[in-house]
């Protein structure tokens, strides 16, 4: 293998994402590589790729440019959702040297026997059925908080999304190894976990073809509460139709996990969620937000949307955007509907003109500022607990509470990666809450 070369990584999507290029770095570094930052000049650049977007798959490009810009005889590698979805395209990118698919990526160095630049992107990606085995994953050393896999791959079937083709079926870690990985965390002083994965309320799948439940998703969160160190543990995304009332109930009385779910809608039309193939009605839906803010009225509640989808009418959007509008969430992630290959939506009628989705993007981006801002103000008063973040913005540190309120105080370098109690008092002009230290000695000098 070879030593003492220097590597750098780029993440595109999601959390998950991000644990497994951290685990896929220490494998590099293991084997004697030295990790740099992905604006330094480098031998290697990995690119951890997306594919739920449109977006996700043109940023691609772009990456690879700006990594032979830094180094144009440096050895560029592809893995993720696209890479396994699209090898051949990507391996015809100008400036690729290998392409490794769903199962060959986190033996990432093995593929590399020296490092001179391919004519050619090389391509190792198995069939997405051979995907059968589980890989555990999680960040340390990247941010504040540490993302913490816990299961892969899904087996629903929504018309629209392609991660079941891009990562397999639905598979989990088992519960020794995720509290081993929460214990190790936790012993780097890392103060926030993120519970992630494709769909996490699935949790307890075991091997290939085994679709029962070694665990429940409520018992990983009970035995994760208990473990020493751990000041922090936030739920990700969370499928409505998993998120039960005992997990609820449970998280509400938690002095771990906090009150933070991102919950997915998609679309606020029953017509709409049947055509996507979803495994819940809007009623569901209703019932979680009702159930959390009964448990947790100070709980933030975050909802994924997609405008567009085909058979969208005018009318059909307006329903979702007059049931968000009344629904007492936090904030939107809004997805634009695009067309992905090999996918049931993509043969549906009904097509909505991309200006269409554009506006209908933008109308529900600016109800979730609208969401965002009446969200802080009824935050305001209360005396919360902030974790500070590791970087200098403009003389500012940022940090958030528990139920995901965004604060900022004077730059001070004793803060980062530590919790204080503060009392929230105004929102700045850019839409960050200012506060006070609960603690007059907290306040560094």
């Amino acid at each position: 293998m070879i030593a003492d070369k220097k590597v750098a990584f780029y993440t595109l999507g999601c959390k998950l994402n991000f644990s497994e290029t951290s685990t896929i770095a220490r494998n590099f570094v293991n084997e004697g590589f030295n990790r740099v930052d992905f604006e330094d000049v480098a031998d290697v650049y990995v690119i951890n790729t997306c594919s739920v977007t449109d977006n996700a798959d043109k940023r691609f490009k772009t990456i690879v440019k700006k990594a032979l810009q830094k180094n144009e005889e440096a050895f560029l590698i592809a893995v993720g959702c696209y890479a396994q979805l699209k090898p051949e395209e990507l391996a015809a990118v100008d400036g690729v040297d290998l392409v490794l698919g769903a199962t060959e990526k986190f033996n990432v160095t093995s593929y590399i026997n020296d490092l001179t630049k391919n004519d050619v992107g090389e391509v190792h990606s198995c069939e997405i059925v051979d995907a059968d085995f589980y890989v555990g994953s999680y960040s340390i050393g990247d941010r504040t908080r540490a993302f913490l896999k816990v299961q892969d791959g899904c087996d629903y079937k929504c018309t629209y999304c392609t991660i079941p083709l891009a990562r397999g079926i639905s598979r989990s870690d088992t519960l020794e190894n995720v509290l081993n990985n929460a214990k190790e965390i936790s012993s780097k002083d890392i103060k926030e976990i993120v519970l992630t994965g494709v769909n996490i309320g699935d949790y307890g799948k075991g091997e290939f073809g085994n679709k029962k439940h070694e665990h429940t998703f409520l018992e990983l969160v009970k035995e994760l509460n208990k473990v020493d160190g751990i000041h922090r543990l936030r739920i990700s995304s969370i499928e409505p139709n998993l998120l039960k009332d005992e997990t609820i109930d449970f998280v509400s009385k938690s002095n771990s996990f906090v009150p933070h779910f991102h919950i997915p809608l998609q679309s606020g039309s029953d017509e709409l969620l049947k055509k996507m193939k979803r495994r819940y009605l809007r009623k569901t839906y209703t019932d979680r937000v009702a159930k959390i803010k009964e448990v947790m009225p100070n709980a933030c509640i975050g909802v994924d949307a997609i405008v567009g989808f085909p058979g969208e009418t005018n009318e059909l959007f307006l329903e979702t955007y007059n049931y968000l509008n009344e629904l007492d969430i936090s904030y939107l992630h809004v997805f634009t509907y695009s067309e992905r290959p090999n996918t049931e939506a993509v043969e549906m009628d009904g097509i909505v003109p991309k200006k269409v989705r554009a506006k209908r993007s933008k109308m529900l981006r600016g109800l979730s500022a609208k969401k965002r801002r009446a969200f802080y103000e009824s935050q305001l008063g209360n005396t919360l607990t902030v974790l500070f973040e590791n970087e200098n913005k403009q003389g500012y540190i940022h940090g958030f509470t528990e139920n995901y309120v965004k604060v900022k105080t004077t730059w001070h370098p004793n803060y980062v990666n530590t919790l204080h109690t503060i009392t929230l008092t105004k929102i700045d002009d850019d839409g960050i809450v200012r506060f006070e230290f609960a603690n007059k000695d907290a306040i560094a000098s």
